[in-house]
């Protein structure tokens, strides 16, 4: 396992350090969180700007528009970015590690020419639509329609937790194409226009207050068959390899992150007061901090063990459900903390006077939605069990 960097990924750290840090103050302060379309113009311009420096799309191959970066840069990158404040993908999410990897691994020339380009300047927004009321964690479950009329598919159905739903230009949209075959077997991955006519988008708003997310109403909506990824009914391996990039790297800027937030919660604990003294003062709870700390620590060391053998052509097995279900673990183990330390404070997310509360409260909130997107802890037990440790399958 390779910690240190090497004398190139030095050079290369270096290089990113001095753009990052000249290009983020001219990027501006953010928008409300609340004002999607604030958001979107704000996270399309952060992604200009990483495409104009040659930076858009880093870890996607040359030949596609990106740098050809290898993940230890990628992850380098990442290091970078969040050290310096830099936004991170928002909007685009979906787009650049989720449909972009998908279409370069599955797509048609074609496919790959008219959408790669959009995603990597920020033009194109994605949303997933995978998801439904009764096929969430069962996602083979999907009942979402499509029949083939010639040319088309005529979609009807619906999609619940959709990602960026309420400002996205293009959906990957899972849809089952033969009611009549197993589960696995009947499901097509699409590429839908968002404005096609009986698409419906209404925004769900979540416990943070926000509508990141959204439900969609599919009504009788025409896509052309030119906009299948994948053979028709080849679409749930299709969507493991979707899958496989969300769950690996798609977690790496989150993790930086929560490392930040264990020193601004250890920061807090320092001033806010606990009786004579600060909740600093108790050595239970900085023992837990600093539990929480090697939790992450140890975390970090796991992404850049695989890293190191995916370069070398070592891939691990269910290496993303590994790396999920420890995250998610860790994350309320931190958000426990968050509620310890804040104490009253913890019930709103408003800052406290000259102090970063309502950044930890939110991220208490972020917890939950970690354990559950992208598969559940129960799914990524179930996968490490059957496809690791070779126990049976789940009847």
């Amino acid at each position: 396992m390779l910690l240190l960097d090497s004398e190139s990924e030095a050079q290369f750290r270096k290089e990113i350090r001095a753009w990052v840090r000249q290009a983020v103050p001219q990027l501006g302060g953010p928008p409300p969180e609340r004002d999607w379309q604030a958001r979107r113009r704000y996270d399309s311009a952060w992604q200009r700007m990483l495409a104009d420096a040659g930076y858009a799309g880093i870890h996607w191959p040359r030949e596609y528009g990106g740098r050809g970066a290898s993940p230890a840069e990628h992850l380098i990158f990442l290091e970078e970015s969040a050290a310096a404040g830099a936004p991170d993908l928002g909007v685009h999410f979906v787009g650049q590690l989720h449909a972009g990897p998908t279409l370069i691994a599955e797509a048609t020339d074609e496919q790959r020419a008219f959408h790669l380009p959009r995603i990597l300047s920020g033009e194109a927004v994605w949303c997933q639509g995978f998801s439904e009321p009764g096929a969430g964690s069962d996602l083979a479950g999907l009942r979402t329609r499509a029949v083939r009329d010639g040319d088309h598919y005529v979609v009807t159905g619906q999609k619940i937790w959709t990602s960026y739903g309420p400002v996205a230009d293009y959906c990957e949209l899972l849809v089952r194409t033969d009611p009549d075959a197993p589960k696995h077997r009947g499901i097509t991955w699409l590429i839908m226009p968002m404005d096609s006519p009986g698409v419906d988008v209404r925004p769900l708003r979540t416990i943070h207050g926000d509508s990141e997310f959204a439900e969609v109403y599919l009504d009788e909506v025409r896509i052309p068959v030119a906009n299948r990824v994948g053979a028709e009914n080849d679409g749930w391996r299709v969507a493991m390899v979707t899958f496989g990039f969300e769950r690996g790297t798609a977690f790496v800027r989150e993790l930086i992150t929560a490392r930040t937030h264990v020193a601004e919660l250890a920061a807090l604990a320092r001033v806010l007061p606990r009786g004579a003294g600060t909740a600093w003062d108790d050595a239970g709870l900085r023992r837990d901090i600093g539990r929480v700390a090697a939790e992450l620590d140890a975390l970090w060391a796991l992404t850049k063990r695989n890293v190191t053998r995916g370069m070398v052509g070592v891939i691990p097995p269910a290496g993303g459900s590994a790396f999920k279900l420890s995250y998610s673990e860790t994350l309320h183990h931190l958000s426990a903390l968050i509620i310890r330390v804040l104490d009253r404070a913890a019930l709103s997310m408003d800052d406290l006077p000259g102090l970063p509360t309502g950044q930890l409260v939110h991220a208490q909130l972020h917890a939950f939605a970690i354990s559950i997107g992208a598969g559940t802890s129960q799914i990524q037990r179930n996968i490490l069990a059957e496809r690791v440790l070779g126990l049976p399958k789940e009847r």
